[in-house]
């Protein structure tokens, strides 16, 4: 399909089926921490509805589409120029019956959709606060990493209302957050199920975690084995090169 690319802009190839996707080196681009959420939501049903809430340039709903079976996806982003990037890439796919993209705040989700329209809510959030750490100058970047047009909570109750009930919510974030993710997933009937650390390597402390929490579900809590990013060698481990479809 002939795409009109625009300044700054470029094709990448996800290695996963021919997938591809825009990107746009001026502004925010996604990285491994959505790859390996895309794996860690690989167990979602077939037919399943899933809703990706600040989806960006829509690299969840597309990584998705190939890991899941027979699912129809929605992004929701409150960005107009990753929702244009998002849309093309959907089209460069030939994925526009399965993934729809609309811009929106998803603090404004009720409005568009029902309580428990979702079977699963999937969400690769800003991970820091406000008022911490240092800023980019773009504002689109600010936007993808800081907590500016929603927060932490802002993105749990808008799970917790599209989520039938037994409902899967998936996210990534920082471990230095587990406290609060757990918190407030806790408070908004999200109970958290699986919590999966990722490790650059075996000798340095952990920079991402891997959350799945059941909307109205029992208490009980799995920690996985801890995920290792690169081996000794400064390669790949096993299995993120099973990840990446490279093994």
């Amino acid at each position: 399909m002939d795409i009109q690319l625009k300044e700054n802009e470029r094709i990448d190839n996800l290695e996963l089926n021919n997938l591809k996707i825009i990107q746009n080196e001026k502004e925010f681009c996604f990285g491994i921490d959505s790859v390996l959420l895309a794996d860690f939501a690989k167990d979602i049903k077939e037919n399943s509805r899933i809703i990706d809430l600040g989806t960006g340039t829509g690299i969840l709903p597309i990584l998705l589409s190939e890991k899941t079976i027979n699912t129809q996806i929605m992004g929701i982003e409150i960005q107009e120029q990753m929702v244009d990037m998002a849309i093309r890439s959907v089209k460069l796919n030939n994925l526009e019956k399965r993934i729809k993209i609309i811009k929106e705040d998803l603090k404004n989700i009720n409005i568009l959709f029902n309580k428990g329209s979702y079977d699963v809510v999937i969400t690769n959030p800003p991970y820091k606060e406000n008022n911490t750490g240092l800023k980019n100058k773009n504002l689109g970047v600010i936007i993808a990493k800081h907590e500016v047009e929603c927060n932490l909570e802002d993105i749990i109750v808008a799970s917790k209302n599209m989520l039938k009930d037994k409902g899967s919510f998936y996210m990534v974030h920082r471990p230095e957050r587990i406290v609060d993710i757990c918190e407030l997933l806790r408070k908004h009937k999200l109970e958290p199920k699986i919590i999966r650390f990722v490790y650059p390597n075996k000798e340095k402390k952990a920079k991402l975690v891997l959350i799945k929490a059941i909307k109205n579900a029992r208490k009980f809590l799995k920690i996985e084995k801890p995920l290792i990013i690169y081996n000794e060698n400064g390669e790949y481990t096993d299995e993120i090169l099973k990840i990446y479809n490279k093994k």
